[in-house]
């Protein structure tokens, strides 16, 4: 089962999603019957971007319309006239209150932890502004192109409003990580990011397919070994080394896996708080338990060995409880087909039912045995009699 799961959450790395387009451009009719020159479907977001360039002033009117756009949702549009990316680009966006309100404001992006503000834009902007209809939320400007070049990199992105009509981050879904690509005005070619190619995404699904496998099923089934295979004789110490062997090397993953949710924040900007936190949480937990469990075990006819005992039961089972609690957190993060998230929790439920039958084995064995060696005691005690 594990190697199945392994199998199918590792195709999320080479896995695109498609998605179909609400309608094609051309055939889109924008109110006051304003008519463009130029559009293209943009490939993700149920997008489209309509031009019309002026060659003898440099500038360019832009319509970028987004279908289906949620109540108490925001869109943006940008270019980025230095390099290809989010940092350095230069956003129009647009509000779109649950009371039928709209905002259209610029916003130039400096990092990846940017909150959309308001603020002038690195090229001339004469005018901006937005539009609801039917489901479509669309951004007009006329601007300057910057550079006198016809050629620049664009993104687009939408997200939801707080309550508070704030900016909510966008999902970390592949569709929002895969809007971006290369635009010419002057000849119309459009072309998209290679997918395939995206390190966000390599880099995201590594990183869940590492924390999956480690904190969220290797180091459950270390403790059920731990638990329940002690109580055998025959085993000797081998139920130690295989409790040892499984947790070391969930440790290992984990730590790949915690480094590359680090190297994302850094150079990406995808930070998720509680995800974070508990990620952190659990780095600390699981170290602490090392150095206690290798450097500070006492001898089992120790006076300190209930107290140790309480520690490591406490500290590995809230391991265990906060890791599923992340892994589940991450799929909601990643935003992934529901299939791996119930496949996940399929193998949790049956790691669960396995662990019942081996207590209640664990209990009849130990009972039987605490039996034969009450039985085996009263025949020696009988035997001594005179």
């Amino acid at each position: 089962m594990l190697v199945l799961f392994v199998t199918l959450l590792t195709a999320m790395i080479v896995r695109g999603s498609t998605e179909t387009e609400a309608c094609k451009c051309n055939s889109y009719s924008f109110p006051n019957n304003v008519k463009y020159a130029a559009c293209k479907d943009l490939a993700v977001l149920e997008s489209s971007l309509h031009w019309n360039y002026h060659p003898s002033s440099g500038t360019v009117d832009v319509a970028f319309n987004k279908a289906n756009a949620k109540d108490s949702s925001w869109i943006a549009w940008a270019i980025n006239p230095t390099s290809k990316g989010m940092v350095g680009s230069q956003a129009f966006v647009a509000l779109y209150n649950s009371d039928g309100s709209i905002k259209a404001y610029t916003s130039p992006i400096t990092s990846y932890a940017t909150l959309l503000k308001e603020g002038l834009l690195t090229f001339p902007v004469y005018t901006v502004s937005a539009s609801y209809a039917n489901g479509h939320l669309i951004i007009f400007a006329t601007f300057q192109l910057p550079s006198n070049t016809t050629l620049i990199n664009h993104a687009w992105q939408q997200g939801l409003l707080s309550d508070h009509a704030t900016l909510l981050p966008h999902s970390f879904s592949s569709p929002n990580l895969h809007s971006f690509g290369a635009l010419d005005f002057l000849s119309g070619k459009v072309s998209e990011t290679d997918r395939n190619m995206n390190s966000r995404t390599t880099f995201r699904n590594v990183h869940g397919t590492l924390n999956t496998i480690s904190w969220g099923i290797m180091m459950p089934i270390g403790v059920i070994m731990g638990r329940y295979l002690k109580v055998f004789d025959g085993l000797g110490g081998t139920w130690f080394q295989l409790h040892r062997a499984c947790q070391s090397l969930a440790l290992l993953i984990g730590i790949a896996g915690f480094g590359s949710g680090l190297y994302m924040g850094n150079h990406y900007g995808l930070h998720h708080t509680p995800h974070r936190c508990v990620g952190i949480t659990l780095m600390c937990l699981a170290f602490a338990q090392v150095c206690v469990a290798v450097c500070l075990r006492p001898k089992k006819d120790h006076k300190y060995r209930m107290v140790w005992n309480v520690f490591h039961y406490v500290v590995g089972y809230a391991t265990i409880a906060l890791a599923i609690w992340n892994v589940l957190k991450g799929f909601d993060i990643l935003d992934a087909n529901k299939i791996w998230k119930k496949t996940y929790v399929g193998i949790i439920l049956s790691l669960a039912a396995i662990a019942i039958i081996m207590e209640i084995i664990t209990w009849i064995w130990v009972c039987n045995k605490n039996r034969l060696q009450k039985s085996e005691m009263q025949v020696h005690s009988t035997q001594q009699q005179p």
